[in-house]
């Protein structure tokens, strides 16, 4: 007998719970904090889908879907949860800099691999490198975020990519930034793929073996780790070639657009469910 939808959503949403609540008790986020920012993601989800198809949302209408009174939905309608941007910000423009400096043939050096930079004074360097990618961030700022991500090194008075991935490091809050931002984007479009029909769903396909020796597991990752960022920064250097800003002739209204992928290794005891 087939289990009830209720059921087996049930239990998809335990298992996307369980690995976050193990990162906000790891970071000390009481139970009640997270209760009320559920209530909160309710209650906005609330106002957006009781507003399909050009209907007026409401908080009476909001609280018959969410189950919630309509004192605590007007509560929550009216209060403002502080969320800061600037660890996004940091992140978005960090990429940008590095890819910059992938796939800007000025910062290349003659095999057309990302050069050595002086860090100023020359027409190709760091400080020219960020002026151009980084927006209003000084050099001097952007050097010290990519030396504390494993980025970038300074040698003898040039600034060497050493690691083209950027991967926060210092800043656990820009971390914290990514895990939200990213499993939001991947549970979007899994949602998104629940309801599309076949030909508007957007890729989402995975490959696992539950049967991997630890040896070969290390192998697969070193391959995964390889072939994943060639693809990736195929794929940056095609959105930076497709890129509108402000000034392009006949700009279309922008779009945000993204591919993720991820790598993951459980023993057997800790597989999800």
């Amino acid at each position: 007998m087939d289990m009830p939808i209720h059921d087996i959503l049930a239990a998809a949403v335990l298992r996307i719970l369980r690995p976050l609540a193990r990162v906000l008790l790891s970071h000390g986020m009481a139970y009640g904090t997270f209760a009320e920012l559920a209530r909160r993601a309710f209650a906005d989800e609330g106002f957006v889908l009781a507003a399909r198809g050009g209907k007026r949302a409401t908080v009476s209408s909001v609280s018959a879907l969410t189950g919630m009174t309509r004192k605590e939905i007007s509560r929550l309608r009216e209060s403002d949860v502080p969320v800061s941007a600037g660890a996004s910000q940091r992140y978005n423009r960090a990429i940008r800099v590095i890819s910059g400096w992938i796939n800007d043939a000025d910062f290349h050096d003659a095999s057309g691999q990302p050069a050595a930079l002086p860090l100023e004074g020359a027409e190709a360097s760091f400080a020219e490198l960020t002026r151009r990618y980084s927006g209003d961030v000084p050099a001097a700022a952007m050097l010290a975020i990519l030396e504390a991500s494993a980025n970038v090194r300074v040698q003898d008075g040039m600034a060497l990519l050493v690691e083209r991935a950027y991967i926060p490091m210092a800043t656990s809050t820009e971390k914290i930034n990514i895990l939200g931002r990213d499993v939001g984007e991947l549970v979007y479009t899994i949602g998104h793929n629940l309801e599309a029909p076949p030909a508007d769903r957007y890729f989402q396909r995975k490959v696992s073996n539950a049967s991997i020796g630890a040896s070969a597991a290390e192998e697969f990752r070193a391959l995964s780790n390889r072939k994943s960022q060639e693809l990736l920064e195929e794929y940056n250097a095609w959105l930076n070639q497709h890129q509108e800003d402000d000034t392009t002739v006949g700009a279309e209204s922008p779009r945000y657009v993204a591919v993720g992928i991820y790598y993951i290794d459980l023993p057997e005891q800790e597989q999800l469910p």
